[in-house]
């Protein structure tokens, strides 16, 4: 018994299945002392599915043609499920014999393993050493070490189980960890070659490829060039740099939008760098980059020796590739609309100087040359000319400034709303000469988040500019105050003001911007203005926390002329 439990405890040792039954043969051996042992599995459509032996020499286990298929004394016990103890096997009525060049046998015991009924397996002894057959006690000795094996078979499925469903859990959240990957890159940044070469190598990673290369289509035609080649050398997977549609497994992805491995290298020989194919390239896989149901790209991975890539494999690649050709394309649009909104900044510029600084340039020079002229007829007239040339100059520097501070706003980064306003105020003041005032009430602070004071913020350094563009006003006044629920900021000048109702269907970029901020805050936009009567603009947006004082109570941050 003592032998009995310490070969029980051995099948647990190590639960992989190979492992395990081989435990369980040698240990039916030693038991019951037999020359020779075997460990059938049995096949779901009949026969053996797995053929273990021990105590046979390996000349022996050549000469035998072929392993035992489930005929004879082992098919009885397959037929029967219980077990079989004979002195000589060639007496038992299920017996054929043995094939040519096996080993002549003799007694026989066979016990099968069984879990609730269901057979797992069959051990086979033949051979008794000491004695010319099995006894009884061998017999119940093998029948309690296949109870103790069927556990241990069953352990190891369960074990190979949970082993396997890890490796799958685990290659899924590498699918899900690509593909997160993807989505970040997609949403952090435009710049399109960091993009492709973050995706690329992720790529490489996950499928432990050598090499990959990802080919884009031009934004015009359909030459396909290479954009970007990562992998464990520098050397470049194919020949060419570009390609138009028909050069090999490139060519056919592009063409077919579907996705394509091989591992027969000789069909793309003419394409394949000589040095990726001198490291040992054996498999391609190329699948198509798409966007809008048009192939944008080709990614293409080369690996070391052959490998068989699966449905599954190809399905990732795929979707990989829509998420990257969705990625290229939105990265080509962002640059296209940078692209025309710098133009359309140019045109807007270029108007604003033909329409303002251009002509008081032209009228300034106007009045020089009729100075000139009045010298000699009119010396008196002279002074006041010249001037009147001189406040011209003053002036289209003053709007030179203002469109300077127009091109290169300042940004509200740090500090408080009260710190932001008063900057403002004094670059207006320094480029456009005019007299600036601020009134901030203290509790109105409080009543803003972050958020809501960058959106103040922009909005008055939206009309500040305005002012300095289009009003010339001499006098600027900025207010913020609590009014109950709402924080409510004003910007007021007296300069030349306009039409609403003329302005209305015709808003500029900065009246439409200011609007679409307080919108977005969650506030309201109003401006008042008339022609010769200055210009009210007021923004209210929802204040957060209770009053803490009265509006008497609290003080107040006054600046006067000379903010800050």
């Amino acid at each position: 018994m003592r032998a009995l439990h310490r070969a029980t405890l051995s099948l647990y040792a190590d639960l992989s299945p190979e492992r395990v039954l081989q435990r369980i043969v040698q240990a039916a051996r030693d038991l019951a002392g037999a020359r020779y042992a075997a460990l059938g599995i049995p096949a779901e459509g009949g026969g053996l599915e797995t053929f273990i032996t021990t105590g046979m020499d390996d000349e022996d286990a050549r000469r035998i043609p072929h392993r035992p298929v489930g005929k004879g004394l082992i098919g009885e016990m397959l037929r029967v499920g219980r077990s079989i103890r004979i002195p000589e096997i060639a007496d038992h009525p299920a017996s054929i014999g043995f094939p040519p060049g096996h080993p002549p046998m003799h007694s026989f015991l066979g016990v099968p393993i069984a879990a609730f009924g269901r057979p797992l397996g069959q051990i086979y002894l033949t051979d008794k050493r000491e004695a010319p057959a099995f006894s009884e006690e061998d017999q119940q000795l093998i029948e309690m070490l296949a109870a103790h094996a069927a556990a241990a078979i069953e352990n190891s499925k369960l074990h190979n189980q949970v082993l396997k469903s890890q490796g799958e859990l685990s290659q899924r959240n590498e699918e899900l960890g690509l593909i997160n990957t993807m989505a970040t890159a997609v949403g952090s940044t435009m710049d399109l070659d960091t993009l492709l070469d973050t995706m690329l190598q992720r790529v490489i990673d996950l499928f432990e490829a050598g090499v990959g290369e990802i080919f884009l289509r031009e934004e015009s035609g359909a030459t396909f060039m290479r954009a970007v080649h990562r992998g464990s050398s520098a050397a470049a997977l194919w020949r060419v740099d570009r390609f138009r549609g028909q050069e090999g497994i490139l060519g056919l992805v592009a063409k077919s939008g579907e996705p394509v491995w091989t591992n027969s290298l000789a069909s793309e020989a003419e394409y394949l760098a000589e040095e990726v194919v001198a490291a040992g390239l054996g498999t391609l896989v190329a699948v198509p980059l798409t966007s809008r149901g048009q192939v944008v790209g080709v990614l293409s991975l080369g690996f070391s020796g052959e490998r068989a890539v699966s449905n599954s494999e190809l399905g990732l690649l795929t979707a990989v590739g829509a998420g990257v050709g969705i990625a290229v394309e939105n990265a080509r649009l962002y640059r296209q609309a940078r692209r025309l909104a710098v133009l359309e900044e140019r045109e807007r510029i270029g108007m604003d100087l033909h329409d303002g600084i251009i002509q008081s340039i032209y009228a300034v020079g106007l009045t020089l040359e009729y100075t000139r002229m009045l010298v000699q007829d009119d010396p008196v007239s002279v002074g006041p000319k010249l001037a009147e040339a001189v406040d011209g100059l003053n002036a289209v520097i003053r709007d030179i400034r203002a469109y300077i501070l127009d091109l290169q706003p300042a940004r509200f980064d740090k500090g408080t709303l009260d710190d932001g306003l008063r900057l403002l105020l004094r670059e207006f003041k320094a480029n456009t000469l005019a007299e600036t005032e601020l009134n901030v009430d203290v509790e109105a602070l409080d009543g803003l988040t972050r958020d809501s004071s960058a959106t103040l913020f922009h909005v008055t350094q939206e009309a500040l500019a305005n002012a300095g563009k289009h009003a010339r006003p001499s006098r600027v006044a900025v207010s913020l105050r609590r009014r109950n629920a709402r924080v409510e900021l004003e910007v007021r000048d007296n300069g030349r003001g306009f039409s609403i109702d003329e302005k209305r269907s015709t808003l500029g970029h900065g009246l439409s911007n200011m609007s679409e901020r307080a919108r977005q805050a969650g506030g309201e936009f109003e401006i008042a203005s008339s022609p010769g009567g200055g210009t009210v603009v007021t923004v209210r947006l929802p204040a957060t926390g209770k009053r803490r004082m009265t509006e008497k109570a609290r003080p107040k941050t006054t600046a006067g002329g000379k903010p800050g």
